[in-house]
């Protein structure tokens, strides 16, 4: 039996660590990151392209890659396959670059063969399975244990050689408002990955589709992409505060302008509302937004929200404050 490795509060408070690596910068950590989309939505085409930019160095679209030797397992693919893609892809491609079309499964000694290949290419830097139902045999085990026995062992290969190692595959076709619960297969799949990327067409005939990212070192963000020439082509990457403030309502951003010179205002959301030439936004909805975030966005901008029961009305106060704010709640 092993003892158990401990570290103490005061070590990890002052002693500084390494922080996790980026393959990508900014969006491929080294770990496991599990790459979903439909069937036929052009996984394979992305991958390629991540491989090819990952063994030369060059940026994938706009951000930096590490350059490093890169193997990528295209085990729904033929030699003929790939390289037909490379004619389209590239007119360069680097020696760093190794494809496999046949592998054992992952209970008969896929983990091996990659130990085996790194003892080769020691300066490898990226992975590719593709796709998991590849390497995966049947098992009598509970789904949950299933999915998170298999996927582990990846990620634990990963981590000990600090690599990044990217498993495709597939989404289920019922609709959910959270993509990342679309994942086919259960919890034990991204719960076990350090981070999960969702690509999702907006149509069968449409060219455009969406590339959802979240993880443990990864911010959440969308990437809008366009299918062209049989490459994904950024369009626009949009990061978590980016989209936080878009999800902010309008009517807010035009209450601090509303604000802007006066040092408070008192009255029914009623009222503030005709003060303000507001038309499109119930009374409920407004006081509802404006508690909603009070303690964020009214704070960040200096408004104290408070709130009141008087004589048969709900009044509410905004006040205008200096310095840093604070959570507007006068009970």
């Amino acid at each position: 039996m092993h003892k158990l490795q401990t570290v103490n509060a005061d070590t990890l408070l002052y002693e500084p660590l390494e922080k996790p690596s980026f393959v990508v910068g900014g969006l491929i950590p080294t770990g496991l990151t599990l790459f979903c989309g439909s069937q036929k939505i052009g996984k394979s085409w992305l991958m390629l392209k991540l491989c090819l930019c990952v063994s030369q160095g060059i940026p994938l679209w706009d951000m930096p890659t590490q350059e490093g030797d890169v193997l990528y397992l295209c085990l729904e693919d033929t030699f003929c396959r790939i390289q037909d893609r490379l004619f389209r892809l590239t007119d360069e491609a680097s020696g760093r670059l190794h494809f496999a079309v046949a592998s054992d499964k992952l209970s008969d000694g896929l983990i091996v063969q990659l130990e085996d290949y790194l003892k080769e290419y020691p300066d490898s830097r990226l992975i590719v399975i593709d796709t998991l139902q590849k390497v995966r045999t049947a098992s009598k085990d509970n789904a949950y244990a299933s999915d998170y026995g298999d996927i582990s062992l990846i990620k634990d290969f990963a981590d000990r050689h600090s690599l990044a190692v990217i498993v495709v595959h597939h989404i289920r076709k019922q609709n959910d408002s959270d993509v990342f619960n679309k994942v086919s297969g259960t919890t034990g799949l991204t719960g076990s990955a350090d981070a999960t990327f969702v690509l999702q067409q907006e149509s069968r005939a449409s060219n455009a589709a969406k590339l959802y990212v979240t993880g443990r070192d990864t911010p959440y963000q969308e990437f809008t992409l366009r299918f062209h020439d049989c490459s994904w082509e950024l369009v626009e990457r949009k990061e978590q505060e980016q989209l936080a403030k878009e999800a902010i309502p309008d009517v807010l951003f035009r209450l601090v302008d509303f604000m802007q010179g006066r040092e408070g205002w008192t009255g029914t959301a009623t009222e503030l509302l005709e003060q303000m030439g507001e038309t499109g936004t119930p009374p409920n909805i407004m006081t509802k937004r404006l508690n909603e975030y009070r303690a964020s966005f009214l704070s960040e901008n200096n408004i104290r929200y408070g709130y009141h029961r008087k004589k048969g009305c709900r009044e509410i106060s905004l006040t205008r404050q200096s310095g840093d704010g604070g959570d507007g709640d006068d009970g």
